[in-house]
This record gives C-alpha cells, structure tokens and sequence, in this order.
C-alpha cells in the first residue's frame, strides 16, 4: 500500500488519506463533544510512522480522557504533497479528515534530526506559518516532544513549546493546563506558556533569549529568574505507568509489523557514545507478571504473529529468560514469534535463542561498535570478542545462517589498527561453521560516529566527510569476499545529522532555507541532498565544521546546556576523563552507584523485579493444543466485498487485514508446517489496486467447526471499512470449492470522454491482437477476441464486461479498456470498475 495514493486524491480531493483512518483500534470522536482537539504528528511516512510505539501510547493515553479527542497525521510522500498543492487541498488527520490548521494543539515527534524539514513541510501544507512568533490565537498551538529534544535549539523558534523526557504524565498535564485556561476565557497565550512552562520537562522557546560572542558561541539567557534550567520529565514507575492495551494494526507494510511490548526503560551500562543511554536513566522494568498480563490484551485486539520486546538493553531484563518461557508458553500454541531486536553479546545465550526458534528463527543484531579490545574500553563498550564469537557460534548451531553486526567509525582516539580490527573481527566470526559444516552470513553495518548531547563525548570532533569516507572505502575493499555483506551510510548524511544535533537556533534558518530549496526526506538516500543543504548553510552564513570537526572546548557553552538530563556535567566531564585513559565503568545494575546524579533514591531510581512470571498454561491445556493440531480440519468458502476504501488495499494488505482479524477471533485455524508457519488461508484471483469487487472468495481452514452465520458475524465484526463477508459454506474439500471460468464487472464511465461506438468495431471484429510484456523483455501476443466473452453498454453511464479466465494471462479490465477504447494507461485506471457476484453463494 503507498501512504500517499494518487488515484485517491484524484477520485476524491477533499479526503485524500480516508482509509488510512480507519484501522482496527483506532479512536474516532466528534471534535464537538470535546474541549482540546489534538493531532499528534510523526514527520515522516505512515509506514514508517506507525511503527514508532511512542505515538501509540499517547495517543490512547490522551483518547481516554472524554474531554479530550487525538488524531493523527504524518508527513505525505512528495507526489502527494505536490498535489495537495496542486489542488490547494490542505494537510488533514487521518481520523476525521480534519485540516491540522482547525485543531487547538499540534504534537510533533522529533525522533531523527532528518525529518526536520518534513516538519516544516507539513506545517506549510496546513497553511500554518512556521515560526512561533508569526502565529496567533488563530492558530494551533506547536508543540514537540522526543530525544531530539534533548537539544532543542535548532527547531526552538518553531514551537511553542517543548517537552523534554518521558510524556506519559506530562502531556496529560499540559492538556488538563490548556483546558483550563480555555475554560477561564483563554486570550493571552502567553498565560497558557507560563503555566505549562510549570510542569516538569516542558521549555518554552519564547521565554529564552539567544545571544552570540565574538566566536560563535551561542549564551541563552531566561526572561524568568526561576525558569533557567529545564529538567527532563521523568516517568518513576514504568509498571504503573500507561500502556495501550488495544495498539493500532496500521494497515500496509510498516517497517515494524508486530506487537511491541517495552519491557523497560532506561540504560546503566554506561557507553560513553550512546546519549539514549544518558538521557532515559535510570533502568525501570515492568514486572514479568504485568508483561504478560499485556501480551495476553494485547495480542487478541491485534492478532499479531509476532511480539517484539522492546529495551534499550533487552538481554539485560532481570528476568528474561522466565519471561520468554512464559511467553512461549503463551505463544508457541499460537504460532506467535518472539524477536528480541535489541541483545548484547554475552546475554544472547543458547537457552534464550533455542526458546526464540520455538515458533520461528527471528533475526538480531550484535553490536561491537568497535573493532579493537582497546577502544571497546574507550567507550566503555563492556563486551569482549570471545562474547561475540560464543554468541555468533550458538546461533549458527542453533540454525540461524544470517548474523548482523553494527560497528562505528570516528570514535575518539580510534587508530588505522582500530578500524582493520573490524576487518580482522569478521573475518574470525565468518570461519564459524554451523551444522554440516556449513557457514553463515555476516551483514556488516557501520556507519560514522556522531557526539551527541548529554553523553560524555559531547565535546569531541566529528570524523569529516572526506576522512569517513576513505575508511568506509578501506573497509569496503577488505571485506569484498563471499559471505559477506557491508552496507554504510553516507558520511554526507551523517555530517549533517551532527549538524543538526550539535547546532544552536542560527540553524532554523538553515533549516527552513533547506526546506524552501526542495528538501524534504532529509534521511531518505534517495531524496537526500547534500548540495542544497551546503548552498543554504552558506547563505546563512554559517560553516557545517563549527558544529562538527571541532573539537569543543570544556569551558565553552553548548548549545544544550539549559537542558538537564538529570546525569551531571561533572559525571560526564569524568568519564570523558576515563575513556581517554581507557578506563571501564561497571554497569551500577550490578555495581556501585556510578554517581551520575539521576536517581534521588526516594522517587527516582533504578526500579528492577527479581521474581519469575507465573506458569500460565496447564498440561490439559497442553494436552489439547496437540489435539487440535492432529483433528481432522474443517474448509470454510467466503465470499466477501471489497468497496470504496477498501479498493485501495493490495492483494498482501487483504491477506494481512483477513490473517490478523481471525487470529483476533481466537479461532482453531489450522497453520502450515515448517519454519514460518502461517494459518491455511487461501484466496481467488486478487484484484488490481483501486478496483471494487461484490463478490471476492477466500478459504479458510479450521480445527473445529462453527456455525456459518455467527462465523461470518464474528469476522465482520473485525474487518475494516468496505470489507464485509456476504457468504459462508462449510466445503467438502477442493472439488468443492467455487471457482468461476470468467468474471463480470461493471465500468462506470463518462460518455464525453470514451467513444463507445468503438465497441461495435470491436464485437464486429474477427481478431483484436494486443502485446503484453512478459518477464525477460520478451513480448507474447494475446487476442482480446478470446479473452472478452461479452462488452455491451447497460446504461447512460455503465458498461458490462464478462472477460474468462485464461491462466496464467489473467486479462484485466483495465487492458480491455485501454485497448478498446485507445486509452492511456492512467486514463483507464481513473475508472471505477466493480467486480460483480454471479454466485449463488450469498447469505445476507
């Protein structure tokens, strides 16, 4: 499914995003019955944006308050945006199509610097000015939120205000603020600013002053006495806190197409390079009881096949590997997958990984992020080789033949031996043999190191552009050999992530200079474009390697410095101190406190759960799970409507959106064998993306039989707009099955534009041969004259077309049009065209 769909917003202008907004668990209000209407915006695509679990929890956390409704919208794709513009159509929610310019509030996420342009693109497609100093009590208030965040000042004077930390609690009191002052007559917004700037986490841009030295050095000065340091929000109890039970099931392909469950928050290995690990201490698990508790919720309102377990660290949960024996029992029935996407080498260990393959091998990554011993210790990187290679080896024993590895370049004090021991490192793990004697896969992944705020390399220098890429090129040329993939991000792309993150608010000026250029998409390799980006930095005055290659002096001001993480400047000065001495950190999970000034040791501190999960599936439950996967299984055929929204899901959507509501159902479906086991689910000749249908056919599988009228009840009760079961037959087996020799559409056409006396010539015509493409460039001549069975005119406005089925050159409508009538390709497929049901199978 493309996010941005061009046939919709040619079919119907005033909703270009309709179907996007009606998921399964998604929240619908009446803006009227409520007094804050918010949107909450994720800078980039759907696919992309959907799978961020942040949007997620506040979006129910907020919809649960009746006086408050949230929507959501993310950023179209640039075809989309041109014709936004084109039709002068603006920026809406997905839920009610409402402009972002009617709403009361705008949340935005900024999780990656380069999406900062899309944000002011989506801004402008709303037709809400940019800057926060343009905007009045016309408007909807900015506000963002995310680890971006953590250095503000290159987005500061495009907001309102800002939240620094977690949301699960803050967000809700700026919401309860805002309807407040709403309810006290609102007016002056600067009222509303004072009291949110109140609440923990939140700055207010406006109530700083920037002032620049002689060398560039940016100073902010409060314009209140008690508002010079922003201290991050920070949630104390991640087991109390929100969590939705009933998450969205985004259709399309999101980059992540599972359920997330976060099992904790926060880090305290202490890698020096890694400001996550800074900014969201301390460590706060959930308890394994709770966890499951949210599985079992959560997994029936989505029917997921696969959970992800969510963490900084996920091998370092106190009580992983119960837990995963829970869950397997919980989910192995169920033919759910396990993944864990973020293990350390060393706690992957062969208990953990023979429990993931359970279900299905699901893949992991390992990160040394450097090559050598020597400058693993540097960033206090706590693994050794000898752990890489035990975890590498466990898992090609244990069947997995592709391992990922993620390395880093530019650290500080790294060395030409430092870098060829990232060569040496792949070559010893690619001499690991598995079963048969057979070795894996290795995917390396590296790309170039960028200090960042609140970590103590901070003040160190960025690898430049020229240097980056002669080590990415070595590194390449030494790692060309068979069984062996690398793959690096362009240093370009990198330099100007580090800009953005390292700059002070001269760079919202680039920023929207960049924007004004056409750039859009910033992290996209196909969109990014370094040129422009350099042409605006310099007509702005400023130099890319202020902000990146120099190396920043302890005295200095940074541009972050009125944002407090809660880890002291003096923590981080001691361990930039450590790593030049190659000094190690222990972890303070198990160690001594490390002193790096979070934790007040009443409400904030390290929050851990050593009990194990309860056992939550009896033998007899055991027992009659084998059972059922011996029975005998029962075929049910379906028919099933595919209209108005529901035309623009593809064939894998329908199969995903029908997959996902009868595991929901909690059926006995009956699955597949083998590695990937998916339930026995098949389906007739799919329909092009855009048509309709009346009568789509599907079979199902199960291990007892149902009643055909609740079944069908019960499925409809889940499926999206424009997909409902008309029929149900329980089938005796394959020569059962209804499988027509031809199909039979209705064409909705506008007689100014097609000439239908074209149809006669074609009716009269003994041959009408056309060439179609097959694989290879090759081209097979087919004659419509034996495909078309019937074309004949039913009304001022409709044509009749019966085409036969003549596997594997399944003819399309569409073909049948541009043929006969000489049309353009895109012409024909702006015609609606409907499937029709000629079955006898039709319960309504």
């Amino acid at each position: 499914m493309r996010t941005t769909c061009i046939q919709d917003l040619l079919g119907n202008v005033e909703k270009p995003s309709r179907y996007l907004g009606t998921e399964v668990n998604r929240c619908v209000k009446n803006p009227s019955d409520v007094k804050l209407h918010m949107a909450l915006a994720f800078p980039d695509l759907y696919e992309i944006g959907t799978s961020h679990f942040g949007i997620q929890i506040l979006y129910h956390l907020l919809n649960q308050n009746p006086q408050v409704a949230v929507e959501r919208v993310y950023a179209p794709a640039r075809d989309m945006a041109e014709l936004l513009r084109q039709r002068q159509v603006p920026l809406c929610s997905l839920e009610t199509q409402t402009p972002l310019s009617r709403f009361h509030v705008i949340g935005v996420s900024l999780l990656y610097e380069l999406n900062y342009t899309n944000v002011l693109n989506m801004l402008d497609l709303a037709g809400i000015p940019l800057y926060a100093r343009q905007r009045d009590g016309n408007h909807p208030l900015i506000i963002a939120g995310g680890p971006c965040i953590s250095n503000p000042e290159p987005m500061a004077p495009f907001f309102d205000a800002m939240l620094f930390g977690d949301g699960e609690e803050a967000l809700p009191q700026m919401a309860a603020e805002w309807i407040a002052w709403k309810d006290a007559g609102g007016g002056d917004r600067r009222r509303l600013l004072e009291r949110w700037s109140q609440i923990q986490g939140v700055y207010i841009p406006s109530f700083f002053h920037a002032e620049y030295d002689r060398r560039g050095f940016q100073t902010l000065t409060p314009k209140h006495a008690d508002q010079g340091t922003i201290r991050r929000a920070i949630v104390a109890d991640l087991d109390r806190a929100f969590f939705p039970q009933r998450p969205i099931v985004p259709f399309g392909k999101p980059i992540h197409d599972r359920l997330r469950l976060e099992i904790s928050r926060g880090c305290t290995r202490g890698c020096r390079f890694c400001q996550a690990g800074m900014i969201y201490r301390p460590v706060r698990e959930r308890s394994s009881q709770n966890l499951l508790d949210l599985v079992d919720a959560s997994l029936a309102s989505t029917g997921y096949d696969e959970l992800s377990l969510l963490s900084l660290s996920t091998g370092d949960y106190t009580r992983l590997v119960p837990l995963m024996e829970a869950l397997m029992q919980r989910c192995q029935s169920d033919r759910v997958a396990v993944s864990l996407p973020s293990i350390r080498a060393g706690t992957l260990t062969p208990r953990l990984m023979s429990l993931i393959k359970k279900v299905r091998k699901t893949g992991f990554t390992i990160a040394p992020e450097a090559g050598s011993q020597r400058l693993r210790d540097v960033i206090n990187k706590n693994i050794r080789f000898e752990d890489v290679e035990k975890t590498v080896a466990h898992a090609f024993e244990l069947g997995w033949r592709v391992i990922k590895l993620y390395f880093m370049i530019g650290l500080p004090t790294e060395t030409e031996e430092d870098t060829d021991a990232i060569v040496d490192m792949v070559q010893a793990l690619k001499q690991i043999k598995g079963p048969r004697q057979r070795r894996g896969q290795i995917n390396v992944s590296v790309t170039t190191f960028i200090p960042k705020a609140h970590t103590p390399f901070q003040w160190a220098s960025q690898l430049s552009i020229d240097a980056s890429r002669a080590k990415m090129e070595h590194l390449a040329a030494k790692l060309r050999r068979p069984g062996v993939q690398f793959k690096w991000q362009d240093p370009r792309m990198s330099e100007l992530e580090g800009v953005l993150a390292r700059g002070d608010r001269r760079m919202a000026e680039v920023i929207e200079q960049a924007w004004r250029m056409g750039c859009t998409f910033d992290g996209w390799s196909d969109w990014f474009d370094f040129g422009r980006w350099q042409q605006a930095i310099e007509a702005c005055g400023l130099d890319f390697r202020f902000f990146t290659e120099r190396e920043r002096q302890l005295d200095e001001p940074l541009p972050w410095q009125h944002m407090d993480s809660g880890v002291t400047e003096a923590f981080l000065r001691e361990q930039l101190h450590a790593a030049l001495n190659g000094e190690r950190l222990l972890d303070c999970r198990n160690g001594p406190c490390q002193q790096c000034g979070v934790c007040d040791f009443d409400t904030i501190r390290p929050r851990i759960f050593e009990e194990g999960p309860a056992n939550r599936e009896t033998e007899a439950e055991v027992a009659g799970e084998a059972e059922k996967d011996r029975s005998e299984p029962v075929e049910y055929e379906m028919v099933w409507t595919k209209m108005g929204p529901a035309r623009f899901f593809g064939h894998l959507e329908i199969i995903k959106i029908m997959t996902a509501a009868l595991r929901r159902l909690d059926l006995a479906l009956i699955y597949s064998k083998g590695f990937h086991p998916i339930p026995q689910i098949s389906f007739d000749n799919p329909l092009p993306l855009g048509m309709e249908s009346e009568a789509e056919r599907m079979w199902v599988k199960t291990a007892v039989p149902y009643d055909e009228q609740v079944l069908m009840a019960r499925i409809n009760s889940q499926l999206a707009e424009g997909i409902r079961l008309t029929g149900c037959r329980r089938i005796g087996g394959r020569k059962d099955k209804f499988k027509p020799d031809e199909d039979h559409y209705n064409v909705f056409i506008d007689p100014r534009s097609i000439d239908l006396d074209l149809i006669e010539r074609f009716v009269q015509s003994s041959q009408w041969p056309y060439e179609r493409k097959t694989g290879k460039g090759r081209v097979r001549v087919i004659d419509l004259k034996d495909c078309v069975k019937s074309i004949e005119v039913r009304g001022p406005q409709t044509l009749y077309l019966a085409i036969k089925r003549m596997p594997p050159h399944m003819i399309r409508p569409g073909v049948v049009l541009q043929q006969v009538f000489s049309l353009k390709e895109e012409d024909a497929a702006g015609i609606r065209v409907v499937r029709l049901d000629k079955s006898s199978l039709h319960n309504n």
